[in-house]
């Protein structure tokens, strides 16, 4: 039987999460890239790149790595970040490859990389097909301003950070239409798991 590797993105507040929670909720194994890079921070390997790129000024006082620091030296000036994605996505990769073998060999029916930057971190090379949650700018505006209890402004500045429809569009086999209500994405989401098992 073939291996489904489902590539899940979207820009922030389309409802990826939805989608992602729907597929863990039909028996796919999903890895969520966004909690691995977190947990690869403190990977012994990942700490000591970090440290040689940014100072050991962003570790904190029990030798774990403080976001807040990293992000102020990461993100202080236009394109440093990519500096921190070289060091990471790497680690991340790997991670994930290694995972969605693990669950392949314990009799995973599908595994679903849940990732923001799967595109950009070259992650949908990974996939069998890829899958992208998109909606209504106006509707993410609002969600994202609920969500994080930030202003307008500040939801803006975020979406303006991310890739526009036509990125995820061009890129992707499957389009989520996240812009209705949370049960309209689970029935889609359903629909093209079923649909994806049988080809």
């Amino acid at each position: 039987m073939k291996q489904l590797v489902i590539g899940l993105t979207g820009p922030t507040g389309a409802g990826k999460s939805t989608a992602a929670r729907e597929f863990a909720a039909l028996g796919a194994q999903v890895i969520d890239c966004d909690r691995l890079g977190q947990e690869i921070l403190d990977t012994p390997d990942c700490r000591a790149q970090l440290c040689e790129a940014y100072g050991e000024e962003i570790l904190s006082a029990d030798g774990t790595v403080s976001r807040p620091r990293l992000a102020e030296r990461a993100f202080a000036a236009p394109g440093a970040s990519a500096r921190l994605n070289a060091i990471t996505h790497p680690l991340i990769l790997r991670e994930m490859n290694e995972r969605t073998r693990l669950f392949f060999a314990q009799g995973a029916p599908a595994v679903v990389i849940d990732a923001a930057l799967l595109f950009e971190s070259g992650a949908d090379a990974a996939c069998t097909v890829c899958v992208s949650v998109l909606a209504a700018p106006e509707i993410r505006l609002e969600r994202i301003m609920r969500r994080d209890g930030i202003t307008r402004e500040q939801a803006q500045a975020r979406m303006r950070a991310q890739k526009d429809g036509d990125f995820y569009r061009q890129r992707s086999a499957f389009l989520l239409d996240g812009s209705g209500e949370a049960e309209g994405l689970r029935e889609q989401t359903r629909l093209l798991y079923q649909r994806l098992l049988e080809e």
